[in-house]
């Protein structure tokens, strides 16, 4: 029964992990050699110690977003997220503060966006970031190209920083760190905001509030503008999600926004919405909307984000406790 048992478990972790066999990776070493002067041994060595990671695949074929609109809101904006969410403002409040001063960004949305990703820093990501770039680059025809060009970036990044290799762990989609930044990503937006010249995103929590802060400033954060506001439609409203138009223009269609409604009536917005238990949910999206989908391009995140982060600010604004 031992030897089955083993012989069992021998080809479960065969099917699960296999050493990297794929077409195109030898071409991939020459280029890394001739573009950025990598050593051609240490990355053979490099790859051939990386495994082909069925999982990756798996998880990146069934996203959350695949989920209905409740279950996956509820899965982000629950009272755990915005209890630890509380403890990581009151533990970083300074930080918090100079960084939305430096660049625009309101500070609820930044640890709201830290705590969608990885619950500020608890669930960082398990798979082997080499492993799971790989597999994306070499077995992933759909996304081949952005996935080559992020193992080309991890391989740079890791050159920069230092990182072993085979070392770092992060998502199925070899997002990294506290932020959960793809490797291109972090070489371009990371910075290093505590000043001890590291930008470390794997481990220090004030760089990764500056470099979230940073990344939504410079895909076109607006201070001071609204990101999305729940709307009404009229019996006769004409309902187009997706559509963008100035906020008069809705209000002529007779999509109404409701609560805080932004003072300029140019203000171009995008209509949203989401199925709920008892019908449809309608929202008018702004530009800081959009900003948030170049995290993660899907408009549930983006207003799940924003749901957890107006939770946020009415918790820490009434002084409740984590």
């Amino acid at each position: 029964m031992k030897l089955l048992y083993t012989l069992i478990l021998t080809c479960f972790l065969a099917s699960s992990a296999q050493a990297i066999q794929l077409p195109g990776l030898d071409d991939f070493v020459e280029e890394m050699v001739a573009r950025h002067h990598f050593d051609r041994e240490e990355l053979k060595q490099a790859f051939g110690q990386a495994q082909y990671r069925h999982a990756v695949i798996n998880a990146i074929s069934t996203p959350a977003t695949r989920k209905p609109w409740p279950e996956y809101r509820a899965a982000f904006v629950n009272a755990k997220r915005i209890r630890h969410g509380l403890t990581f403002w009151q533990t970083h409040e300074a930080t918090l503060a100079r960084a939305s001063q430096q660049y625009g960004v309101p500070a609820e949305i930044i640890v709201a966006l830290i705590g969608v990703e990885t619950v500020y820093g608890r669930q960082t990501g398990k798979f082997p970031t080499l492993d799971a770039l790989t597999t994306l680059a070499f077995d992933f025809p759909r996304r081949t190209d952005f996935f080559r060009g992020e193992l080309e970036q991890y391989l740079l990044l890791a050159r920069e920083q230092r990182f072993e290799l085979s070392g770092v762990r992060g998502s199925y989609a070899g997002a990294l760190g506290i932020p959960q930044f793809m490797p291109g990503s972090y070489r371009r937006y990371a910075v290093d905001f505590n000043g001890d010249g590291r930008t470390d995103l794997l481990h220090d929590p004030e760089d990764a509030i500056g470099s979230v802060a940073h990344y939504l400033q410079q895909y076109g954060w607006q201070p001071q503008q609204p990101v999305a506001v729940r709307a009404t439609l009229g019996e006769d409203g004409d309902a187009q999600p997706g559509a963008r138009r100035a906020l008069s223009d809705w209000q002529a269609h007779r999509v109404t926004p409701t609560g805080d409604t932004p003072a300029d009536p140019q203000l171009a917005a995008q209509l949203l919405d989401f199925t709920v238990p008892d019908g449809k949910e309608y929202w008018l999206g702004f530009r800081n909307f959009e900003v948030i989908t170049q995290y993660n391009n899907s408009t549930y995140y983006a207003m799940t984000v924003h749901q957890l982060a107006s939770a946020l600010r009415a918790a820490y604004t009434e002084g409740e406790k984590p």
